[in-house]
């Protein structure tokens, strides 16, 4: 029977090292390449055939039963180096070849015949020590040799003087040497304030937002390298910053933005009532004599690059979010613009221009010319910048977390509902965030409402003299809520009555907070407020012609902020008071209305045209005051009602 070839391989598995107690078993990790390499020289054999190797394995061991005979059994280690025992075997050989060259080259050279008898047989002999050969020397090949290898560096070392020296002439030469500035000073100012990397022979950077938290998937990747000198003509960078005299220094940079980032962005914030302009913001707005982007800097032109980068952004943002929102007037976006209902008749417009050096100021569709400064609000403008950059700082930044063991990005409030038992509606409030588009429309919203409340102030100081209202604007409000004191008196009489009320201004209504502690709550709309604050004049003359009485000694006989008497008023009512003096002959009456202002009446008593019938026979009667006389109170001396009523109290006490 014919033998069958059997190959017997290694199995492909790994060896089992450790079952655990679970029934895991843990196998042994497979080799590396060296690891395999070293362990197959391992199985060399240097060991010697025949008898020499039967007397190496005996001296072997007799010298490991001399071993074992001290009593010390040294446990097997594997030597640190894995090719040690190859290295060891191998020095042997050599050492055997070494010795045995030796041999021969002695015993070629003192060898020869005998004299007699020997026939041909030769026999080699052994006279003397062996010296080594003298070696020849050749002084002028090790000079040769020694020049060689010191042309190669001094070539090298040459070449670099040559370069440092053409650079100090360009940089320090007079005329158009100095036209260019040194390259790697300016990639060091580069470097400074942008970032760099190298990609092949490129230089390449990145005006992205990304490592501040932006998730903005334009790229802003620029390129540098070394701008190419012109004999006799100007950069195409333009001036450095910086340099005296006026004079332009060619930039040794060339940077190469993207085509989408050439040019000029700017947002544009417009808040109007049909075609009436109330607010404008400008955004990244350059001046409109800004030059081309080819002229530019490369410090400007990588800011105006940045600058388009950000305006996009922060345009993409509000227009996904007005897209994705659902408001009681649905927003509108339209190219690039967006357009959101502030109130039934005003609008918000944010706009996004982007022009290049050779299209006209406009820029895309929907952006419009840049608006004057006068038109400019630094509060929206403000506002836009804070909430975007508040995002990326979201984004990077999230609230850390309470114990070690919490997890990351969980709101304080969120991480102790539990142990505050929060309700359902809590916790739906602490999950819900408000958008970049809703934060400024609340924004817009609280600029209308504030700026229709200087109007309405502004407007009744303006038209009343009598008396002076004054408003005080705090300084410490936020974006959504401010306050103002509102302070009415009557010049000279300040120290008698003063008046004074807090309008607290919010998003879509007013609360006022009267003196004696009322609370009142008013609409967007500003007739609102104005009709309140006329009926707050009428009531501080009626109780300043009261307290006036009081200084004067006259006595108070009636009064009512809310008369029903007279005229019906189209809004609100009338004040009056009746005032007598201390012996009550003499009554002046007076009544203040929002619309008719101030009616001064006089009367006295006993009546002139009293007369006693069968009826009415007791004198008594006669001291009812008489019939009440108007005054003209344009025609009397003083210069505002309280004066008035004083030199009439006067007049009135000194007739009796």
């Amino acid at each position: 029977m014919a033998a069958i070839p059997v190959r017997v391989e290694p199995p492909g598995e790994n060896p089992v090292v450790e079952v655990s107690y679970d029934g895991q078993e843990v196998t042994q990790p497979p080799l590396t390449m060296g690891e395999n390499l070293a362990k197959q020289a391992r199985k060399i054999d240097f060991s010697l055939d025949g008898k020499e190797a039967d007397k190496a394995g005996k001296e072997k061991e007799k010298e490991m039963e001399v071993d074992a005979s001290e009593g010390d059994i040294k446990s097997f280690q594997q030597p640190v180096w894995p090719w040690e025992s190859v290295r060891n075997a191998l020095r042997s050989a050599l050492t055997e070849l070494c010795v045995a060259s030796d041999v021969l080259s002695i015993s070629t050279k003192k060898c020869g015949e005998l004299p007699s008898g020997g026939g041909d047989r030769r026999y080699m002999v052994l006279d003397g020590p062996v010296q080594a050969e003298p070696l020849e020397q050749r002084p002028f090949v090790q000079l040769l040799a020694k020049k060689k290898a010191l042309e190669v560096p001094s070539k090298i070392l040459l070449s670099g003087a040559e370069h440092l020296r053409s650079l100090q002439s360009e940089v320090k030469g007079p005329g158009p040497a100095r036209s260019q500035e040194d390259f790697h000073i300016e990639l060091l100012r580069l470097r400074q304030n942008w970032r760099l990397r190298k990609v092949g022979n490129s230089i390449l950077g990145d005006l992205s937002y990304r490592t501040a938290g932006s998730q903005y998937k334009q790229s802003g990747v620029f390129e540098v390298s070394k701008a190419e000198v012109e004999l006799g003509g100007e950069a195409p960078s333009g001036s450095s910053p910086g340099q005296a005299g006026g004079g332009k220094v060619r930039s040794a940079l060339k940077v190469t933005v993207p085509s989408e980032l050439e040019g000029i962005a700017y947002i544009q914030v417009t808040i109007q009532r049909d075609t009436e302009q109330l607010v404008s913001a400008t955004i990244g707005h350059f001046s409109p004599g800004a030059q081309k982007p080819a002229e530019l800097h490369w410090q400007n032109k990588l800011e105006a690059a940045q600058n388009v980068l950000f305006c996009k952004e922060l345009f993409s943002q509000l227009a996904r979010e007005a897209v994705g929102l659902q408001a009681p007037i649905p927003h509108m976006v339209v190219g690039s613009q967006i357009t959101a209902s502030l109130f039934p008749d005003i609008q918000l417009i944010v706009s996004l221009c982007h022009s290049t050096g050779g299209q006209d100021k406009k820029g895309e569709k929907g952006g419009s010319s840049p608006q004057s400064r006068n038109d400019h609000s630094h509060v929206l403008e403000h506002s836009l910048h804070q909430l975007l950059r508040r995002v990326h700082r979201t984004n990077i930044n999230p609230d850390g977390p309470g114990l070690s063991s919490a997890p990351v990005g969980v709101p304080r409030k969120r991480r102790a509902a539990g142990p505050g038992a929060a309700d359902k509606q809590s916790l739906l409030e602490m999950t819900q965030t408000e958008t970049l588009l809703e934060q400024i429309v609340r924004q817009a919203q609280h600029v209308v409402l504030r700026l229709r409340t200087i109007f309405v102030l502004d407007t009744l100081a303006r038209e009343f003299k009598d008396p002076l209202l004054t408003s005080h604007w705090s300084t410490l409000s936020s974006p959504t809520c401010s306050s103002v004191k509102v302070s009415v008196v009557s010049a000279g009489y300040d120290t008698i009555i003063k008046t004074q009320l807090v309008i607290h201004v919010g998003e879509k209504m007013l609360r006022v907070i009267c003196k004696d502690g009322r609370v009142l709550n008013f609409s967007y709309e500003p007739q609102e407020l104005r009709d309140f604050i006329l009926c707050q004049i009428s009531q501080h003359q009626v109780t300043g012609v009261q307290a006036l009485a009081k200084v004067m000694g006259w006595q108070v006989l009636a009064s009512s902020c809310f008369l029903g008497s007279g005229a019906v008023e189209p809004f609100g009512s009338a004040a009056g008071c009746l005032l007598a003096n201390n012996k009550g002959d003499r009554f002046v009456a007076v009544r203040h209305s929002p619309q008719c202002n101030a009616s001064v009446y006089v009367s006295q008593s006993p009546s002139s045209d009293f007369f006693s019938t069968p009826v009415i026979n007791d004198r008594k009667w006669e001291n009812l005051p008489a019939g009440f006389k108007q005054l003209k109170l344009d025609k009397m001396d003083g210069k505002n009602l309280m004066n008035k009523i004083e030199l009439l109290m006067a007049a009135l006490s000194n007739s009796q």
